[in-house]
């Protein structure tokens, strides 16, 4: 298999103001690919644009983009292509958290997430799709997250929404092989990686304890050990070598083989070490 080719090419990046989506548009300018990126924080935006135009002879486009807005998506996709025909990298990176057990958000807060989290990796791949099957090489890499794998209490809302962004790559990455078409793609499975997810999480409606979001923020990064950096530069590999998974951090890694050897039972082995991380 022919290995990708990032030098000349072009990549569309949601999410890309901060966290693992700003470090990939890094690697990637480093690797001389011009970046088309998206997101609600335009001042983040507006920096990381910044830094990548001062460091790497490389094309910087911005744009605000909400993806739970098919209109915006649709908007994206379209001036990224005319910016940049060479186009063949998609990054569905943008996402949300929400706190609390099932009975403790309503369903306007979970479907909120799931607009997010879910369907704005549905839209983005929808939208750009046709240009990326034109293209003779052609990558999407989906994030996901470990709890696309195994699922806490207290995490049901976003759990739904990893597992069903898993669930959809993995069809999709057969369809894909099946057409014998010329995009490949990968779904990211992170651990714990220190990103503001957990500072920028909504609190469900009806939490019967308050958690301050600086604490909670302050819990994850001390749990997390993977930096944004550190987690760009193995998705690149995972681009490079078609990696149909790619699993972010040790952690990820044991989480995974737990799963596989007690898929109906890890929970009675993780409970322990995952109380220090319950709401």
């Amino acid at each position: 298999m022919q290995k990708f080719q990032f030098q000349g090419s072009a990549a569309a990046i949601t999410g890309a103001a901060s966290g693992i989506g700003r470090a990939l548009a890094f690697a990637f300018a480093a690797r001389g690919c011009d970046l088309s990126l998206a997101d609600l924080d335009e001042a983040g935006l507006e920096s990381t644009a910044k830094e990548i135009s001062a460091t790497y002879t490389r094309r910087v486009t911005t744009r605000r983009v909400d993806v739970a807005d098919p209109t915006q998506i649709q908007d994206f996709a379209l001036s990224a292509v005319a910016d940049f025909p060479s186009l063949n990298i998609l990054i569905n990176n943008a996402g949300v958290a929400l706190l609390g057990q099932f009975d403790e958000f309503d369903q306007a807060q979970m479907a909120w997430l799931m607009d997010i989290n879910f369907w704005g990796v549905v839209r983005g791949t929808r939208a750009f799709m046709p240009h990326l099957q034109s293209r003779p090489q052609a990558h999407i890499v989906n994030i996901s997250s470990i709890f696309g794998i195994i699922a806490p209490p207290g995490q049901s809302a976003y759990c739904a929404s990893k597992f069903a962004v898993r669930g959809f790559s993995e069809a999709l990455r057969h369809e894909l092989a099946m057409n014998n078409s010329t995009v490949r793609l990968s779904v990211v499975h992170p651990g714990g990686v220190k990103t503001n997810i957990a500072r920028k999480a909504r609190a469900g409606a009806h939490l019967r304890e308050s958690v301050a979001s600086k604490e909670l923020g302050d819990r994850f990064e001390q749990l997390a050990r993977t930096t944004p950096a550190a987690a760009a530069q193995r998705i690149v590999r995972g681009i490079e070598r078609n990696e149909p998974r790619i699993l972010i951090g040790w952690d990820a890694q044991f989480l995974d083989i737990i799963q596989r050897f007690r898929p109906a039972g890890y929970w009675a082995l993780l409970a322990r070490a995952f109380k220090r991380m319950a709401v």
